[in-house]
């Protein structure tokens, strides 16, 4: 089904890409035990042409997906965190974070954190929260959010830099939220906490949805794109200067204690 506005393109109302384009029929539904929520900030809806966050979002059958900036009001989210059947932690870097790539290790800190969600998730599905932003938006969303700066947090170490070719990531490790949700399954899997029965889908979108990109930018016909060639994400050199601080201020703790957030 599509919907079509005054002089727009009729357009998918499922993966929100013009209907000549809908990607809905070559989604496959990935099941997971674990549930994700992808927190959409609006800029990403109404700004993003390459957004990853719906077309993984539709990939994953025990998943949601919210657009806002503050979600303590928002009463699906709020209902999805204290359903007593989730344990839900934020897929966020910080101090206190577990690292999914890091805890196998033998009586490391990151071990006995693991240990606690194993225990915890034996009863209760893992209920995942990422924040589908730029750095910047999303550090905003956890500032506005006290229910989402007191979940307990999981992250992980990436197999490889950012696969993002039409777009420049801030800084190393950083990736994509379809790149981040791949990483967090394989880390999932890894562990014996999930399985990933589709590893080479999101990938596959992601190529896609690129090559798309590259080839509207390539054509002179086409208005609202760039016109230039994109480099390889490997070429490229990092900002300097006050750009450079801008950017990596966006990795940084967004509100003091925030890091230090209690657990369950």
């Amino acid at each position: 089904m599509a919907f079509a506005g005054p002089m727009a393109r009729a357009m998918c109302y499922r993966c929100f890409w013009p209907q000549s384009l809908c990607w809905c029929s070559s989604l496959k539904p990935m099941e997971t035990r674990t549930r994700f929520v992808f927190l959409m900030h609006p800029k990403e809806f109404k700004q993003e042409k390459a957004g990853t966050g719906r077309l993984t979002q539709l990939c994953l059958p025990h998943s949601s997906l919210h657009m806002g900036i503050g979600f303590d009001a928002d009463e699906e989210v709020q209902a999805l965190l204290s359903d007593p059947g989730h344990y839900p932690v934020l897929l966020y870097p910080g101090a206190e974070a577990i690292n999914l790539s890091e805890a196998t290790q033998a009586g490391s800190v990151q071990s006995a954190k693991l240990a606690a969600l194993r225990d915890a998730i034996v009863r209760r599905a893992l209920l995942v929260v990422i924040l589908d932003a730029t750095w910047s938006g999303a550090r905003k969303m956890l500032r506005l959010s006290r229910s989402l700066q007191r979940l307990p947090r999981i992250m992980f170490t990436p197999h490889q830099p950012s696969r993002y070719v039409i777009k420049q990531q801030p800084q190393v490790g950083c990736l994509s939220t379809l790149e981040a949700t791949h990483e967090l399954l394989l880390a999932l899997e890894s562990l014996g906490l999930d399985g990933y029965p589709k590893p080479e889908q999101l990938l596959e979108i992601f190529r896609r949805m690129q090559d798309f990109q590259i080839r509207c930018a390539a054509d002179p016909k086409r208005e609202g794109y760039r016109h230039r060639s994109f480099t390889e994400p490997a070429a490229r050199t990092s900002a300097r200067g006050r750009s450079r601080s801008r950017r990596q201020n966006y990795l940084r703790k967004p509100l003091a204690g925030i890091d230090r957030a209690p657990g369950p």
